[in-house]
Order: C-alpha cells, then structure tokens, then sequence
C-alpha cells in the first residue's frame, strides 16, 4: 500500500487533451530543479489558453513540451472537478511571488524580468528588492525592443545567465519568446507572468479577494479593460468543449 505523495510530487492529467500538473508546492518544486540546475518551461494554463492551443498547433507544441504546466484559471479547476480532482487554483502571479519570495533568501542565483511597457519591468524589480534586499536581480527589460536590438539583448541575457526569468509578453506571445530563446539560459526556469510587472509596479490593480476566490477575476479584468471582451468569448467555448469532450469520454469515442 502506497501512502500519500510527497509535497513536490507532480500528478499528470489532461485537459482537452493538453497536459497538466497537479501538485501541492509548486515553488518547492521549482526552487529544486534551480538547485539541480535543470531548466524548466512553466505554463499557467487557463481556459483562454487552452482555446487559442486548439487554433494554434505551435502553441499547442510548446505547452506539451514545457516541464511544468500549472492550472491558472478558474475554468481549469472547474473542469478537474468534473474528473473528481479537487485541486486549488494556482495563479501565474501568486506562483512567481512564491518564487521570489525564495529567491529573496538569496542563494538561488539571479532574477530577470523581461516585458511590458518600458519603466513597468524597472519598477517591478525595484519594489521587489525593496521587499527583499539580498534578492539579486540580473536586469530588467522592457517588451518593446525593436528588432535590431533584439541580438544584443539575446548576447546579454546569455552572458549574465539569471536562474530564474520572467517574462510578462502576454498569451500567447510570452510562451512563443520563451521557447524561442531557453536555449540561452538552459538552465533558468522561465515562467510567462503576464501582467504581473503591471500589479507589482502598481500600474494596475489587481482583482479584489472576493472576486478572486468566487472564480471571478476575468469579470474584474474585463471591468478594468473592456477591450477585453472578444477574448472572453473564449471562456463560454471552453466551457462547451469540456462538455463535449466528457460526453465523449462516457461514449467511448475518444
């Protein structure tokens, strides 16, 4: 008889045929492949990622082969629950500050934070060495390089080889650049964080707690960015595809 698995252990799962990872410490995971020095791909999947997968085998690709692939959005959770997997859900933002805070003991190697509006990225870092002094951040980067920098950036990153890397780009855009360039620094864990520089430079608000523990985040960002609304769409489809795909299940057919 098998006891319980070990809080670092990883569970493989599926969603609409996308691969997942449930687990209980994320972080402690992270934080020993970084004393490993194994490179590891970190996904924060959601309901709108999973859609934009299904139109898009590149995307699809790079989620498969990423070392860790997390259940970000409240769809997700809901859907492990369907298959009686009760898990919690793990935010890309709450993750990444779990692993900051591990690196703020400062014996894990440098951080580097790559994306968003020029100033944004800076910003994050500084609150964050704030917080933290002995964290050691490698350097900062805005997402808005124009093509020819693009070379001497890729030379920098590589010469400077950060442990741990974040990149808020955006879905799917982050997870495209971080397989494009791991192979600079093969053995960092890369996360894409989204928004994240924003919230922690204070740029933008993140969703109150109510909203966030009633699995009503996307409803706060779509208040605070209306523009958002065509890629909610992506959420009533998903929905409708893990209906169909439990209904399929049942019957046999995949």
């Amino acid at each position: 008889m098998t006891g319980p698995l070990p809080l670092t252990a990883l569970q493989p799962f599926s969603v609409l045929g996308l691969p997942i990872h449930l687990g209980q410490d994320y972080s402690q995971w992270l934080v020993n492949r970084v004393n490993q020095r194994q490179g590891c791909h970190v996904v924060t999947l959601n309901a709108e990622m999973t859609m934009q997968a299904e139109q898009s085998d590149r995307l699809a690709q790079i989620i498969q082969a990423a070392e860790l692939i997390i259940p970000d959005g409240a769809g997700i959770v809901l859907y492990l629950k369907l298959y009686g997997k009760q898990v919690q859900r793990q935010p890309g933002i709450e993750l990444a500050e779990g692993l900051l805070h591990e690196f703020g003991r400062g014996d894990l190697g440098s951080v580097f934070f790559y994306g968003g509006q020029p100033g944004v990225a800076e910003q994050a870092a500084q609150v964050w060495q704030h917080r933290y002094p002995q964290i050691s951040f490698a350097g900062t980067q805005h997402g808005f390089l124009p093509p020819e920098a693009q070379a001497e950036f890729d030379h920098q990153l590589q010469t400077l080889q950060p442990a741990l890397i974040l990149v808020g780009l955006g879905v799917p855009r982050q997870e495209f650049w971080i397989a494009e360039h791991r192979h600079l620094c093969p053995h960092a864990v890369w996360a894409g964080v989204g928004g994240s520089f924003d919230i922690w430079a204070g740029t933008k608000d993140r969703a109150p707690e109510f909203f966030r523990n009633n699995h009503l985040e996307w409803l706060y960002r779509l208040y605070q960015e209306p523009w958002r609304w065509r890629r909610m769409v992506a959420l009533p489809q998903f929905a409708w595809r893990s209906l169909l795909y439990r209904l399929k299940l049942r019957g046999g057919v995949v």
